[in-house]
């Protein structure tokens, strides 16, 4: 298998104008670097944004702190958002879940196979259901009810399991609201999965609200999680025709296997650093 010791990512965001390009190649041609993969989106310089992202190789003895110095030395010039990561560099996944397990067994499939590039660190669920399945995995799991008035405490020991031990939170059917502490703690660092096509049936039972409401199109969205409910950046979004003859328990029966491969797909892209935020929506370079 080929080494990753010497690949990077590179991520930019910057208003558009001529010349970025050619800047940050030349950047990466005088450090003998080899440019295997590029994307690049413009939204037109007129007031618009520029974003790219950009894989590539360098000479051993390159070090990541030369390349980010002279990144950094760069980007005024620039007025970029930029960001570097190591391609061997997996990121570590801490999953949160409820009763309802079905994205969270696809996360670890998934992440076993290989194909989400990112190790689960542990599971976290206000439910004992999942336990035996998590611990088949080998992976830590672990019990935080949340009573009542207990969202602070519950909020706490997590934060407990988390520190200095994960880079990304998925919310896998995790049917609680964080606190808006909490969420700042992890900017663009939570994702979570929502079962409709947002905008639409924000909030709770949005399966009930969308049979109730006569759709014909049901759907779940993948979104970075804000203090905003339900109103994050979207990453990813699926639907599935239904019509008439499906009832409710159709309609949550056909929503979970949506559910789940948005979820995974969002995660995959997300590990990849293939995601790159822009105000409140996302610019996302395919595989």
């Amino acid at each position: 298998m080929e080494s990753q010791d010497h690949r990077y990512r590179l991520l930019i965001a910057c208003p558009d104008r001529p010349g970025i390009i050619a800047a940050v190649s030349d950047l990466l041609y005088g450090r003998g670097a080899n440019i295997t993969s590029f994307d690049q989106y413009s939204e037109g310089p007129e007031g618009g944004y520029f974003f790219m992202r950009a894989e590539f190789e360098v000479p051993a003895g390159v070090e990541e702190e030369e390349l980010a110095a002279a990144l950094g030395a760069l980007a005024p010039a620039y007025g970029m958002r930029w960001s570097l990561h190591a391609a061997a560099r997996r990121q570590r996944l801490a999953v949160f879940v409820s009763r309802e397990d079905h994205c969270l067994n696809e996360l670890l499939w998934q992440t076993r196979r290989g194909e989400i590039a990112a190790d689960v660190a542990l599971v976290i669920s206000n439910h004992p259901d999942a336990e035996e399945a998590v611990r088949a995995f080998g992976i830590p799991f672990y019990h935080i009810p949340v009573p009542p008035g207990g969202k602070a405490r519950a909020e706490a020991q997590a934060l407990e399991l988390l520190e200095g031990r994960v880079d990304t939170i998925v919310l896998a059917r995790y049917m609680q609201i964080l606190s808006p502490d909490f969420v700042a703690r992890f900017p663009a660092r939570i994702i979570n999965i929502h079962h409709s096509f947002l905008p639409a049936f924000v909030g709770p039972r949005p399966y009930q609200q969308a049979y109730e409401r006569g759709v014909k199109l049901i759907g779940a969205t993948a979104h970075y999680v804000t203090a905003d409910l339900d109103a994050g950046p979207i990453i990813e979004q699926d639907v599935q025709r239904v019509d008439h003859r499906h009832r409710l328990a159709d309609f949550r029966r056909i929503g979970r296997h949506i559910e789940r491969m948005v979820l995974a797909r969002a995660v995959a892209w997300h590990v990849e650093d293939r995601v790159l935020v822009h105000d409140n929506r996302t610019v996302v370079f395919p595989r």
